[in-house]
């Protein structure tokens, strides 16, 4: 007994410790440009505690197990912080992801055949905006808008008249590949011309909404969707929020006990301290931080001739159409991994390729900018993306000139995180 109470994993199963290690060193020693992740705080790591062993299914103070006492107290906190960041009155923190969460919403507010208007995910939106291979496609009547092709920026009147046609009951602002502003208050009116509730999915957004540095859904959007990693620096996790009192209700028993049982408690927890660390003067630099180095990388991409979809980014992201490069997404995805820069193949607007080979890649620097990433290892970087691409320099020497930027940034102690 006293052995299964106090073994560490290094000892109990050296096979899994090792893959930790190697994990943690693989982040430690590249460069992460995936805009869908983030490095945690330390305190946020700390928080995978003790309350993974405690089944809390139900809601604070109506939960059908004992002993959720402090699980309620952590859950109503998290539901605190976030209400004063996000000004939404009700907030849902159980649900496990941004799929999940907008799954809730359909679930709550939808009945199956019923018509969504979402954003293509050929044109930067989400899967569960509509697509067909998902869940939105399949039991919906899923309709999607798309961008203009003088400047892809999101076209709204084809936004509005789909929805003056086929009156849809939801529609979904929001993006996965957008760098952009989007205007929710121009889908607003567009959703009380046509009487839809009107779900803003900011998953990619969050934490630059939470410090003002991109237009906030409120009060325009009914409910908001988001994830709690990305730009919000949490962990993984989703969050649904919402206005109305009898559509969060709604929205509560689609989570549990429509699509899931207990939460996962740990993660909540988590996300209760991420949640007062938006609140912070460190967060609002840190975000400021994030548009800078986004901005940059971009001037510096654009000067080495890479084509930028919409020129620019808004945001912390950018995407990159390659076929000027002669390249594709796939290959550049594969090189750039050759030499420790992490990044993800990304379809472009109106992209003649699959979605396997795609034309164009995503960056984000949100995680680089979490490491301390400095102007001039963002210059550097650029220089490295178009050796890397384009002049096809020697592996080694790209790599050298990768560890030589990450031994320059900020990490987790080993101590820390090796057991």
């Amino acid at each position: 007994m006293n052995d299964f109470f106090l073994s560490r994993v290094w000892e109990s199963d050296p096979e899994v410790a090792k893959i930790i290690e190697r994990e943690y060193f693989r982040q430690k020693d590249t460069i992460d440009l995936i805009a869908s992740e983030n490095f945690v705080s330390q305190s946020v790591l700390d928080a995978f505690s003790i309350f993974t062993n405690k089944y809390a299914e139900g809601y604070p103070n109506g939960r059908y197990y004992g002993g959720c006492e402090h699980a309620d107290e952590v859950e109503l906190l998290a539901i605190d912080r976030a209400v004063k960041v996000f000004k939404y009155p009700y907030a849902n923190v159980q649900v496990h992801s941004g799929s999940q969460a907008n799954q809730a919403v359909f679930l709550a507010c939808l009945e199956p055949g019923d018509t969504i208007l979402g954003f293509s995910l050929d044109a930067g939106g989400h899967l569960t905006h509509g697509s067909r291979v998902n869940m939105s496609g399949k039991w919906f009547n899923a309709v999607t808008y798309g961008v203009r092709k003088d400047d892809y920026l999101i076209d709204m009147r084809q936004v509005e008249s789909l929805a003056l046609h086929h009156k849809p009951k939801l529609i979904i602002a929001g993006a996965s590949a957008y760098t952009r502003h989007i205007d929710f208050a121009r889908f607003r009116e567009i959703a009380d011309k046509v009487g839809s509730l009107l779900l803003a999915d900011i998953a990619h957004y969050s934490g630059l909404i939470a410090t003002d540095l991109y237009p906030s859904p409120y009060p325009f959007a009914d409910v908001i969707t988001t994830t709690t990693h990305k730009v919000l620096r949490g962990p993984r996790g989703g969050m649904i929020m919402a206005k109305d009192p009898g559509v969060m209700k709604r929205i509560n028993s689609a989570v549990f006990p429509g699509m899931q049982g207990g939460p996962i408690m740990q993660a909540i927890v988590a996300k209760a301290v991420a949640f007062k660390e938006l609140q912070s003067d460190n967060f609002t630099e840190y975000a400021n931080s994030v548009l800078r180095n986004a901005r940059s990388l971009a001037t510096e991409l654009i000067e080495k001739g890479f084509n930028l979809i919409t020129g620019g980014t808004d945001s912390h992201m950018m995407l990159i159409d390659l076929t000027k490069q002669g390249i594709t997404g796939k290959d550049a995805e594969f090189l750039l991994s050759q030499v420790g820069i992490i990044c993800n193949k990304n379809t472009i607007p109106f992209d003649e390729k699959s979605p396997f080979i795609t034309s164009g890649v995503r960056f984000g620097v949100a995680a680089v900018t979490t490491r301390r990433i400095s102007q001039e290892h963002i210059k550097e970087l650029a220089h490295i993306i178009y050796d890397t691409l384009v002049r096809r320099s020697s592996i080694d020497s790209l790599k050298a000139r990768v560890m030589q930027i990450t031994r320059d940034l900020q990490f987790y102690s080993a101590d820390n995180i090796l057991f």
